[in-house]
């Protein structure tokens, strides 16, 4: 399993670098931004552990170049940045998981371990083309066509339609979309759920098409008839 760990602080990425190295994994290290873009960005890695406060080019900016690269590994932010927008809009840009400093060595370990499976079930699908009607998802290549048109997906709004598919036929509330989508594990008043779903069916359901079901006062269901 292949690592890629993008962190400017001596002192924490031999820590990091030491402690994986250690339980088995192969890691690359990276002082800054600029080095993963002009060696690293095209490179499908098992996980990339990124920090957000790296010299020049920040990781929230490296993030964001990474996911308009369409480089779809799972990334774990690392930040002393600890407030709630803070988190939101590391997962907006793209991120997958957001660790707080200072953290728990066994903390990352699971985590690196909970993205690990998930990106398994990801690949262990039997289909990698889903059809629902005029809609098609490719699985393995994160795409998503409309009548054989594809439809540009921010990477937050491919991770709420591929969470919707998973659990199609059931009702998700808001705050079990909050957790899946955006790791938020609360109830925060946020209306960004409804504002995702709207714009998700702005681009997935044309010429009549209905596939985002409103469950009122539950949350929504992806269903499509036949």
């Amino acid at each position: 399993m292949q690592i890629l760990v993008v962190e400017d602080d001596n002192r924490i990425s031999n820590f990091l670098v030491k402690g994986l190295e250690e339980c088995g994994y192969l890691v690359t290290l990276c002082k800054d931004a600029e080095e993963v873009l002009k060696t690293y960005a095209n490179i499908d890695w098992d996980i990339i552990i990124l920090d957000i406060m790296l010299a020049g080019m920040d990781g929230m900016q490296l993030l964001q170049i990474l996911r308009y690269k369409k480089n779809y590994s799972p990334i774990l932010m690392l930040s002393a940045l600890n407030s709630v927008q803070d988190k939101v809009s590391a997962l907006d840009y793209g991120a997958d998981d957001y660790l707080t400093k200072p953290f728990h060595f066994d903390e990352l370990l699971s985590r690196i371990k909970a993205l690990t499976r998930r990106r398994k079930y990801l690949h262990e699908l039997p289909e990698t083309e889903l059809r629902f009607g005029n809609l098609q998802i490719n699985v393995e290549q994160y795409k998503v066509s409309v009548n054989g048109e594809e439809v540009e997906l921010s990477p937050r709004e491919y991770k709420l339609l591929n969470y919707l598919v998973e659990n199609r036929n059931r009702t998700v509330g808001r705050v079990q979309i909050l957790n899946a989508v955006w790791g938020i594990t609360f109830d925060n008043h946020t209306n960004v759920v409804d504002v995702y779903i709207s714009y998700l069916r702005n681009k997935i359901e044309k010429n009549g098409d209905k596939y985002i079901h409103t469950v009122k006062g539950v949350g929504y269901m992806f269903k499509t008839e036949g």
